[in-house]
């Protein structure tokens, strides 16, 4: 909606009557019918009714100045922002040939529509997800059966084994290449029970139709990267969409017999050129990869039971019937040095855009006059969605949109000499968040003309709403039969339109700034504004850089460092963490906005865990367990890295012309080290203790300290706190038992045998 000014007299009808009744009693006590049918009564509401509308136009003088002043500044809200996230199909029951999802095809979350935003091949296939996990001993029972098994086969026991077993991974597994053997995670490409073909001695293969089908199609490949702490460098020019070359793609190349390489098998792989936009290994999303020609899509089969799963063979899979089932597989590998992990990997995916399309609406018809303006029925829209089409009788007219209607051409050429060759004449503004597109008056922009029909088209969403948890997503009406939809993880992105109130508060900042990063304030300012973020602390070190020690200003000129962190983390409430989602949209807000020559870091904060363990003595008259309680509320909110929910957000923010908000309000401050004494007094402030017998303070797993250093975008987060009645525990009864290590595995990975009965 447009930004409102405050009234001169808010007092409505109803508000008037009642006060004048009210009155009534103090200067005429006499009067004592107050009754609807009371004359007095009748000439009271009229009064109030004429005195309405007087007020209603006394309200409309600083509404239009102040809205005329606001249009000439082009300060507008921002609008919603729509949620995104990822769908798989699965083509259980669909026919054998691949079947086309087209892109905008419907789903639903309950009543809540998304789309896609791309086609896919729906391939009749089903994926199961293998990593070879090494084992880091083997016992010498395990090792004597090896020889006894390689000596039966007349074979010397390779000097090099490394034991590893076949792990499926399930929904909620995180896939971590770098902890499996070969650094790869196989995906067996399953075919469904019924789609065989009949085996016979000159047709051995029950899959050679399926092969056919599959045959050069594309394999539409959805991958979620896990979520680290997100870092972003943004350098003097503006960063493309980067797409890493870490992970590189194989199907088997299948040639018999497998070639040998020092009597260990060596296995051909075909490599398969990705197609994607994106960084698998940071950001979500899909690649496309074309299958090969059918005589290319297959496995080895019929192997030596001493080489399945051996070396860079596919894993071993116990299950006999899933082993059947198996029609290929792809490997997805990660280069020497990288260990990416992801959330979630599958095949027939595709990206969801949670939009509500609005098709031919009809808007008022066009008057001649200069500046119309006319409204959308559904508001916020989504930017960049609004098509505009007109009609003058049967003839059409495609109106454009334009940043600044003064940037127009006029109806009828003043200079033609100057004129362009397509003049911008056709046009319209849109305020997305108000749902109002605006005409030129003539001399800028053409005005629709008197009669000329209207319609419009355009895209809005639910905004925070559209994001929904893992599985909320289903088919909608417009998917074929037979195949599934769901949503493997949550939708992200999804934003409100940016309120009336937030907006008030950052008008005298916009003016000032003009959507430009200049100095720190400006940073500040604009990065709290961020569009599909919800942010709780916002910190700029100006010609600083992280990686670069000392981290203090000065250091590193021409470089600013934002750190940033989430409103919210229900992982981590007490220590949210940016991560990689979180920290892009920055980036993707910022980037245009900074000057090309300031190298912009973004980082969130780097958490240092430490211990507490704290006695006191309670007050007679107190509950011991509510005042352990409420210390450990008010040390938790001290060592807060967030500010205190009880100071209202627009208060952070850097006053137009006033000091700087004292740092402290804003959460704990940058650089400042945590003192154990200075906790010991912020204790002695809780209502009922009388006194404090100790505070321990530690940092990871070392002893107890009067201090612990913080130093560049470091921050406390509390691991444990102990707080009881009397002397403090020991640390090492806080901390408890740490993890024990790993060992290195060895080189060649060998399957171990499934235990049978």
């Amino acid at each position: 909606m447009p930004l409102p000014a405050p009234p001169i007299d808010s007092r409505r009808y109803q508000d008037l009557v009642d006060e004048l009744i009210q009155r009534i009693p103090v200067h005429t006590p006499e009067w004592t019918n107050f009754n609807a049918s009371d004359p007095g009564i009748t000439i009271v509401q009229l009064f109030a009714h004429i005195t309405e509308s007087l007020l209603y136009r006394a309200n409309q003088i600083p509404e239009r100045n102040r809205a005329k002043f606001l249009s000439l500044l082009g300060i507008q809200l921002n609008p919603a922002q729509e949620a995104r996230g990822l769908v798989a199909f699965d083509n259980a029951q669909g026919p054998i040939d691949t079947t086309l999802i087209q892109a905008d095809t419907e789903l639903l979350a309950g009543k809540m529509p998304f789309r896609t935003t791309t086609s896919l091949d729906a391939l009749p296939l089903e994926a199961k997800l293998y990593v070879k996990r090494p084992l880091a001993s083997v016992d010498d029972a395990t090792a004597d059966y090896y020889n006894l098994l390689y000596a039966s086969y007349n074979r010397p026991a390779p000097q090099t084994l490394s034991m590893y077993e076949s792990v499926e991974v399930t929904g909620g597994d995180v896939v971590n290449l770098g902890a499996s053997v070969d650094r790869a995670v196989w995906i067996a490409l399953l075919g469904r029970d019924g789609d065989q073909d009949t085996v016979t001695t000159a047709q051995p293969d029950p899959w050679r139709t399926l092969r056919g089908k599959l045959a050069n199609r594309v394999l539409s490949l959805g991958m979620v990267p896990e979520e680290p702490i997100g870092t972003r460098t943004l350098g003097p020019v503006a960063q493309g969409a980067a797409n890493s070359n870490v992970l590189q793609y194989h199907m088997p190349s299948v040639v018999v017999p497998i070639p040998r390489v020092n009597d260990a098998p060596a296995p051909g792989y075909r490599q398969l050129a990705p197609r994607a936009d994106f960084d698998p290994i940071a950001t979500p999303g899909i690649v496309e990869l074309t299958l090969p020609p059918a005589s290319g899509i297959g496995t080895w089969q019929d192997l030596d039971p001493l080489e399945a799963g051996v070396g860079n063979l596919p894993p071993s899979i116990d299950d006999a019937k899933v082993a059947g089932r198996v029609v290929t597989w792809l490997r997805i590998s990660a280069s020497s040095g990288s260990a990416p992990r992801f959330t979630w990997i599958g095949i027939n995916a595709a990206q969801a855009r949670q939009i509500i399309h609005v098709t031919s609406e009809r808007l008022a018809d066009g008057d001649g006059t200069p500046d119309q303006i006319r409204k959308l029925g559904r508001a916020p829209v989504l930017a960049g969605s609004v098509k505009l089409l007109g009609f003058v009788g049967s003839t059409p007219r495609d109106w454009q949109p334009i940043d600044d209607i003064l940037a127009a051409d006029p109806e009828v050429p003043v200079y033609p000499a100057k004129a362009r060759a397509e003049p911008l004449t056709d046009v319209f503004v849109l305020d997305a968040e108000a749902g109002t597109i605006r005409f030129g008056d003539g001399l800028t922009g053409r005005r629709p003309r008197a009669g000329e029909v209207l319609y419009a088209s355009y895209d809005y969403s639910e905004g925070a709403e559209g994001n929904v948890a893992t599985g909320s997503i289903t088919a909608g009406p417009m998917v074929p039969t037979g195949i599934a939809a769901t949503n493997p993880v949550q939708t992200w992105g999804g934003a409100d339109a940016e309120t009336v109130a937030q907006g008030e508060k950052q008008v005298p900042r916009v003016i000032q700034h003009r959507e430009r990063l200049v100095t720190a304030d400006d940073f500040r300012t604009i990065a709290w504004r961020a569009p599909g973020v919800s942010i709780g602390r916002i910190e700029v070190l100006a010609a600083t850089h992280p990686d670069i020690a000392p981290v203090a200003a000065g250091t590193a000129p021409g470089v600013v460092t934002l750190m940033a962190i989430p409103h919210d983390d229900p992982l981590h409430p007490n220590a949210p963490r940016s991560d990689a989602r979180f920290i892009d949209a920055l980036c993707a807000y910022l980037d245009p906005r900074r000057l090309v020559t300031t190298e912009l870091v973004l980082r969130g904060a780097d958490y240092l865990g430490i211990w507490l363990s704290i006695g006191i003595e309670v007050e007679a008259n107190h509950q011991t367990a509510e005042v352990v309680e409420a210390v450990k509320a008010r040390i938790e909110q001290y060592l807060s890295p967030l500010p205190d929910p009880g100071v209202a957000l627009p208060d952070l923010l850097v006053p137009l012309y006033a000091s700087e908000t004292d740092p402290a309000l804003r959460g704990w401050p940058l650089g400042k080290p945590v003192n154990a004494r200075t906790l010991l007094a912020e204790v002695a402030r809780v209502a009922g203790v009388v006194s404090v017998a100790d505070v321990l303070l530690a940092s990871g797993n070392g002893p107890a300290v009067d201090q612990v250093a913080i130093s560049g975008l470091q921050l406390p987060e509390i691991l444990g706190i102990s707080v009881v009645a009397g002397d403090p525990l020991p640390l090492d009864t806080v901390r408890g038992t740490s993890p024990g290590t790993t060992q290195t595995p060895p080189r060649l990975p060998v399957p171990v045998v499934a235990e049978t009965c």
